[in-house]
């Protein structure tokens, strides 16, 4: 994937235009991933202070309010963008493998919830579905991956807490939504059958990573 080299935010979000599916960080495919594909300038940095710089990591808000792209752990359970131009058909196929939680469940329960806040915080939502004890967390977000894995839930933002002089820090905090409330339902829809929009993204990702296998390419989108 050397072909493709991301040196600003820019430039990283005519990539995703242009090849549709870009995972965030490695995807089990070799130089498939917008951290592969980065500048050395782009890249994770320490700084003398003991802070931390990461500009890859701090595009992704900008590059959801600007980039007509959708966000989320789409990929085998790990964060990444797929362009307006291929999410209906992702979303097509996704929800026909992932169906939709069954009332009353965990899963259903935190859907609801959010489609109630139409946008809510990652930590909020987690409070509110009550899983407030800290040996909770991880298995919440392991709820809520399988939601964004069905498309029924995506990123809609990041937000920052600020230190006493105002400055932001840390990784940040999802903004979770519906992407019926973010695109409208017309976005999230096509005329295909799930098969045909598997076809379709498979061909399209073969086309775009020709080193790949047939394996590596089922389990990404798997």
């Amino acid at each position: 994937m050397r072909e493709y080299e991301i040196h600003s935010c820019e430039q990283m979000m005519e990539l995703i235009q242009q090849i549709g599916f870009l995972p965030l960080l490695a995807s089990g495919i070799p130089g498939y991933s917008a951290e592969e594909m980065a500048d050395d300038d782009c890249r994770y940095t320490i700084l003398p202070d003991g802070g931390w710089d990461w500009p890859l990591w701090k595009w992704k808000g900008i590059i959801l309010n600007e980039g007509n792209c959708v966000y989320g752990k789409f990929f085998n359970g790990k964060a990444g963008f797929i362009s307006l131009n291929w999410w209906a058909h992702f979303c097509n196929y996704r929800r026909n493998t992932y169906p939709m939680p069954e009332q009353g469940s965990i899963g259903q329960i935190i859907m609801q919830t959010i489609i109630e806040q139409e946008s809510i915080i990652n930590r909020d939502l987690r409070a509110l579905c009550g899983f407030t004890q800290p040996k909770m967390r991880s298995r919440f977000d392991s709820y809520v991956t399988r939601l964004q894995m069905a498309c029924r839930v995506v990123t809609q933002d990041f937000v920052y807490p600020h230190d006493r002089h105002g400055k932001e820090y840390g990784l940040g905090w999802s903004v979770l939504t519906t992407p019926e409330a973010l695109l409208g339902h017309q976005a999230c829809s096509t005329d295909c059958t799930p098969t045909k929009s598997l076809a379709l993204i498979t061909k399209h990702l073969h086309g775009i990573l020709p080193h790949a296998t047939d394996k590596q390419i089922a389990k990404l989108i798997k």
